[in-house]
């Protein structure tokens, strides 16, 4: 097919890899996704315009009449956007026809003074009181130590949304059944109206407390179902309707999902993913599942109720962030990239998803065969057509009860890297999104909702990338582990960006201690994924090699004094305390450490690559909330 052709479908005929490498889409490659994006059929116009723009495709003579948002009509000729169109999402009606047209401001909110804060995976939190894994009430005694002894200003979240709490396969944070609705696994059931004394449960609870790692299948059949017994007793809240009333379809179309879910898994114990249920029911839209819903009112009117319960107690997690610990930021939550393939979203939604193709990465140092994520990519030309109305949808809860959102993998507003069903993962390439609609759109909800907008930048990015989210008021996310001069020296505090959060680690990555020890390149070994010694011991001496270059780097910064041993056995206090010093001497506007560098704990949450092998996402703080 022509480049041009291609190109204009949005499709990269051409894409240089992490080396500068070109490679070149070969044809058959190239028709599968053309095909693939060529079935969509989707009607609906939608403008995305900032002031000082114009309609489309308007003749100057042309009557306009906009709809705004408040309910106001205003009339005028011809297509420029009045200077005074409110901020919003509206229609016009020009010529006979009807779009829609949405306002924005041209960059996010922006971050005021410098911030610090802490990153925690809320399920790891230990406590003396909680059942089995963190919980929000666990959030706001942490928040309270975390204001207190540090000075934090906010508590950065791993994503919140549903999973199904399946392990090893159904436990990440980052691969949900939804990005809507949120994980119930977080309730404190103790708090919930209704809810009988706990102390017959002591021994069970205790046992899920002390476990190293989550018990995400007990803990959540446990939670279940002492809230079933709580729902019998609820007798109805105004607040409750209004929630409902907020969330509309979407809500009680996730709820009649779960309770189907729970229906055919009972019935078919071997039935785990939706494409397998009986035919009536893999179609949202079916007359059986409007019958099942029904015909099962009750149960999904549980689900939807759940989801009440985790908006309050989260929204009083907030509350006590910011008004009671002092936190200009509070919660900070982060968005994952991807949703299950046999989740709710795609289910519910699958209109908004590429059929035979799915998304994951060029080759690159981590993967040198290129990695394959195997979920669906986003249907562009059927967001635009519908007014964006998920991916709003999906900022904006995601913007509930916190003062900063993460993206995971930003780019994704640019392009993502399309693998054609039947094809290996390094014969894809990428497949550009309409990246000047989103980036504006979230920058809409970032002021509607007062939230700052951190982009996760890690990976591939082109100069324009960096710039388009920079000119969006999007911050950068800066690890030290990635932030290298040319010849592998780690980059002083003053070469950071201003525009950026700046954190020691993340939960792909080895924790500070994990990587002062190698802990993570042995535990890479140990579940297979080094299998030769000679590779061990390379990995192992260019670990060796690189903590030489950052005891160099915190030398330089005048961060540390003193000698330090490059091969001591554990990490010196010093050094962690230095590497501290050393982030927070940068001029960026954010800075975070992890609650595992915190405690110096060795392992890592999640170790890509692996599921059984490896307890991902599952690994508890070694010490408590109440010890810390």
């Amino acid at each position: 097919m022509p480049d041009d052709i291609l190109e204009k479908a949005g499709i990269q005929p051409v894409y240089y890899d992490l080396w500068g490498k070109e490679h070149h889409v070969s044809q058959p490659v190239a028709r599968a996704i053309y095909d693939a994006i060529g079935n969509v059929k989707a009607d609906g116009e939608t403008w995305v315009l900032t002031h000082g723009e114009t309609l489309p495709d308007v003749p100057a003579d042309a009557a306009v009449q906009f709809a705004w948002e408040d309910g106001t009509v205003t009339l005028q000729t011809g297509p420029a956007l009045p200077a005074d169109a409110p901020f919003g999402y509206h229609k016009v009606e020009v010529g006979g026809r009807t779009a829609t047209l949405i306002v924005c401001p041209e960059s996010c909110k922006a971050a005021e003074g410098r911030v610090s804060g802490v990153a925690i995976s809320l399920y790891s939190l230990r406590s003396k009181r909680n059942q089995g894994c963190g919980d929000f009430t666990d959030l706001k005694a942490f928040c309270t130590w975390a204001a207190k002894a540090l000075g934090a200003g906010f508590i950065a979240l791993n994503p919140l949304h549903a999973i199904p709490n399946r392990q090893p396969y159904n436990t990440s944070p980052y691969l949900p059944t939804t990005t809507l609705f949120r994980n119930f696994l977080y309730l404190d059931v103790a708090e919930v109206p209704g809810c009988p004394p706990l102390d017959k449960w002591q021994d069970e609870l205790a046992a899920l407390r002390d476990t190293p790692h989550v018990e995400y299948e007990k803990v959540a059949a446990w939670k279940l179902d002492i809230l079933r017994q709580c729902f019998r007793k609820f007798a109805g809240d105004v607040r409750f309707d209004a929630y409902r009333a907020s969330q509309g379809a979407s809500l009680t179309l996730f709820a009649t999902y779960c309770a189907l879910y729970d229906s055919i898994h009972a019935e078919h114990p071997d039935v785990w993913l939706w494409q397998d249920w009986p035919e009536q029911y893999r179609d949202p839209a079916s007359p059986a599942v409007c019958e099942f819903a029904g015909a099962n009112a009750a149960d999904v009117l549980f689900y939807e109720w759940l989801q009440w319960l985790i908006d309050l107690q989260l929204a009083a997690a907030q509350k006590h962030a910011v008004e009671i610990c002092g936190m200009s930021i509070g919660l900070y939550h982060d968005l994952a990239l991807a949703v299950d393939r046999s989740g709710f979203d795609a289910w519910a939604f699958r209109e908004y998803y590429i059929k035979g193709c799915r998304v994951g990465s060029p080759p690159d140092d981590f993967a040198p065969e290129g990695q394959d994520w195997s979920f669906p990519p986003p249907n562009t030309a059927m967001h635009k057509a519908s007014g964006y109305k998920q991916f709003i949808a999906t900022i904006r809860n995601n913007c509930q009860h916190g003062g900063a959102l993460r993206l995971d993998h930003v780019m994704r507003l640019f392009r993502l890297f399309w693998i054609p069903d039947g094809f290996k993962a390094a014969e894809g390439t990428y497949v550009h999104d309409n990246a000047q609609d989103l980036l504006r759109i979230l920058a809409l909800e970032s002021l509607r909702n007062n939230v700052l907008i951190i982009g996760e930048d890690l990976g591939t990015i082109t100069d324009e990338m960096r710039a388009g989210l920079k000119n969006a008021g999007i911050l950068s996310y800066r690890l030290l582990y990635f932030e290298r001069r040319w010849d592998g020296s780690f980059k002083q505090p003053g070469e950071y960006p201003e525009q950026a959060l700046v954190c020691t680690t993340t939960h792909d990555l080895p924790t500070i201690a994990g990587f002062w020890t190698g802990h993570d390149i042995d535990v890479r070994r140990s579940v297979g994924l080094i299998l030769d010694e000679g590779s061990y011991h390379q990995q192992k001496q260019q670990r060796q090699t690189d903590k030489v270059k950052l005891l160099e780097a915190l030398y330089e910064a005048k961060v540390l004094e003193g000698d330090v041993d490059s091969n001591a056995a554990e990490l010196p206090d010093k050094v962690r305390k230095a590497i501290f010093d050393f982030l927070r001497a940068t001029p960026s506007k954010l800075f975070a450490f992890t609650q595992d560098d915190l405690t110096g704990f060795p392992e890592q949450q999640n170790m890509p690559g692996t599921t059984w092998q490896h307890p991902n996402w599952r690994h508890k703080m070694p010490v408590s909330i109440e010890d810390l």
